[in-house]
């Protein structure tokens, strides 16, 4: 587990390896919630992209179906291009796009 500093909160986030091949559910959640909770804190107006991605993991753990990753590449893209270099919402959303292969 890894720490990034948000002013004088730290924004704990799980460091996810894709050469171990693709995490296990609880780890993406993990990682989702901390997403969404850096986009409230760093960028409230994109928010719903995290909540986004946390319901379609959410849908997936109930459903035992692979999540639909379109819609989490859509809301990670969105966070993308609206997250500036050095925050945690883009670590959180780089992290998950690596671990999809997205």
């Amino acid at each position: 587990m890894s720490t990034y500093n948000f002013g004088n909160r730290p924004v704990d986030f799980a460091r996810i390896d894709p050469r171990n091949g693709t995490p296990d559910l609880e780890t993406l959640m993990a990682v989702a919630d901390g997403l969404t909770e850096a986009l409230r804190a760093e960028y409230p107006g994109l928010v719903g992209c995290g909540e986004t991605v946390q319901v379609e993991l959410a849908r997936s753990a109930e459903d035992g179906l692979p999540p639909n990753r379109g819609r989490i590449r859509t809301a990670l893209e969105t966070v993308a291009i609206g997250a500036g270099a050095g925050t945690g919402s883009l670590t959180f959303t780089q992290q998950l796009l690596h671990a999809l292969g997205l």
